[in-house]
């Protein structure tokens, strides 16, 4: 192969489970859509069309009236949703509490987003490349850098923090490589349960997580030249859509 291309989410698959990233980046096989990774999506596009309307509008009305629009914009674009939502009233109305929950957590009115959906991306060496999509990045008119990321789900429980801010040490290590300046602060806001992560980045530790993406991308040329990737089951299996066919399951 040429190139290998890395991104905190394949990262994650890989470490999650090995067998689970071959199927989904080797083997390309393909997945159904998820409802709740739909619900994601709808509310990471109105979260973003919402900083396209003068401060005053931002408002949690006109960001629920948008509901309508932008998830039919989705079933457009993908037929199959259609079918995937059996009470539209319900959806909506945990799609419109996910919203509420944001204004109940920040103020869109009181500041300007630098950049929204911004892709980072660089070769981390010859042989890896490495790219990301950041929800949103602020850049205070005195320099400081917030990246910050939108979570429809709950936030981790107490011990697993660390885990949840790799992703967003990645961005922080791409804009620290591409612009010579560590972000001041990385948030993640989780929309499920109103809760926020926050964390203060450290050259040292932007130096640990690119040391750690190496020694994954070591792992994953070997897994591929070898042609071996070891099931890792876990409770996550009960919603992997490949346990059929797994060898963990399958033995």
């Amino acid at each position: 192969m040429t190139k290998l291309r890395l991104s905190p989410s394949r990262v994650a698959e890989f470490n999650n489970c090995p067998q689970l990233y071959k199927y989904r980046v080797i083997d390309l096989l393909p997945e159904p859509p998820s409802i709740d990774a739909e619900r994601g999506t709808l509310i990471h596009t109105i979260l973003e069309d919402i900083f396209e309307l003068p401060s005053g509008e931002r408002t949690l009305a006109n960001a629920t009236d948008l509901l309508p629009e932008r998830w039919q914009k989705q079933i457009s674009e993908k037929p199959e949703l259609a079918n995937l939502v059996p009470n539209d009233k319900e959806f909506s109305d945990r799609a419109g509490a996910l919203l509420s929950n944001y204004f109940a957590l920040e103020d869109p009115q009181s500041f300007e987003p630098t950049y929204r959906e911004l892709h980072l991306e660089m070769d981390l060496s010859e042989k890896l490349y490495l790219h990301g999509y950041v929800d949103r990045l602020d850049v205070a008119p005195t320099g400081e850098v917030r990246i910050v990321d939108y979570k429809t789900g709950k936030a981790p429980k107490p011990g697993w923090e660390e885990k949840a801010l790799f992703q967003l040490r990645v961005y922080a290590l791409l804009y620290w490589r591409n612009h010579g300046v560590v972000p001041r602060l990385l948030q993640l806001i989780y929309l499920g349960d109103t809760k926020l992560i926050r964390s203060t980045p450290t050259e040292s530790e932007l130096l640990a997580t690119e040391k750690t993406l190496f020694r994954v991308a070591e792992e994953i040329l070997k897994a591929i030249s070898e042609d071996s990737f070891a099931p890792k089951p876990s409770k996550l299996c009960d919603w992997c859509y490949f346990k059929s066919i797994c060898p963990a399951h399958n033995s």
